[in-house]
């Protein structure tokens, strides 16, 4: 229940709660569009009273950078800015800077940009991402020899999601293609997107809040409102994509 408690920011998912994709760029779901709009006219018009108060949006997504992403969601009705997005694969790369990391990248080719600053030079972590028509057997047994009899090389997964709702019917999604990893070498896992703590709390950190004054909204019930509940958010759970 929110009555009673101040909300000082929002997080909310996008695939599912914003939009259903597509291959040819996805459907607005009904009444997603002006609800984004009544938040941030909200926010806006509490400006003063709660100078503090934001919303961010918390996506998993990783076949495309930021900027496209916003593009996307643009021709779809919605008036939002790179910055409003917060996704895992510039998270994962700023973790692969910071940890001396050289990459062997299975990611869809639209998303590779967001790791242009990376040296490829001799990889020692694998990063894992919805690569869709790049999952072939050849590439996930090149990630499998990096990985196999490697302990020291971890594999850095873009969210663990097990499918996601597009217009045409529900999706596998890169979860299943990093269990298999796992399960094939027994690697250290490390995970860059939703449900994972250290992704929360990047978005809480963008946000300048505390968990306890932030909502989070998504339409996945664990990766969502589990994940931001385990850190202290409250949760609201959609009746759409995954739900339905």
């Amino acid at each position: 229940m929110l009555a009673g408690k101040r909300v000082k920011g929002f997080l909310s998912d996008v695939t599912g709660v914003l939009y259903d994709s597509s291959h040819g760029g996805g459907a607005a779901i009904s009444g997603s569009i002006e609800a984004v709009k009544k938040v941030c006219e909200f926010l806006n018009y509490f400006y003063q009273l709660y100078a503090e108060s934001k919303v961010k949006f918390l996506s998993n997504e990783s076949t495309a950078t930021r900027e496209e992403f916003v593009r996307k969601l643009e021709k779809l009705g919605f008036e939002l800015k790179p910055d409003d997005l917060i996704t895992p694969a510039p998270s994962c790369a700023k973790y692969i800077k910071e940890h001396n990391l050289r990459p062997h990248l299975l990611v869809y080719d639209d998303v590779i940009p967001e790791f242009d600053e990376c040296d490829f030079s001799n990889p020692n972590c694998v990063v894992v991402g919805d690569a869709e028509e790049n999952f072939t057997y050849e590439n996930l047994n090149k990630a499998f020899r990096l990985l196999h009899g490697n302990p020291d090389i971890p594999l850095l997964s873009l969210g663990t999601g097990k499918f996601y709702q597009r217009t045409d019917g529900p999706c596998i999604d890169v979860g299943a293609f990093t269990t298999a990893l796992i399960y094939a070498t027994g690697c250290k896992h490390i995970e860059m997107g939703k449900p994972s703590k250290e992704y929360f709390n990047n978005a809480l950190e963008a946000l300048g809040e505390k968990a306890e004054d932030v909502v989070m909204i998504g339409d996945d019930i664990c990766s969502d409102i589990g994940g931001a509940q385990k850190l202290g958010m409250r949760g609201i759970q959609v009746r759409t994509g995954k739900y339905m």
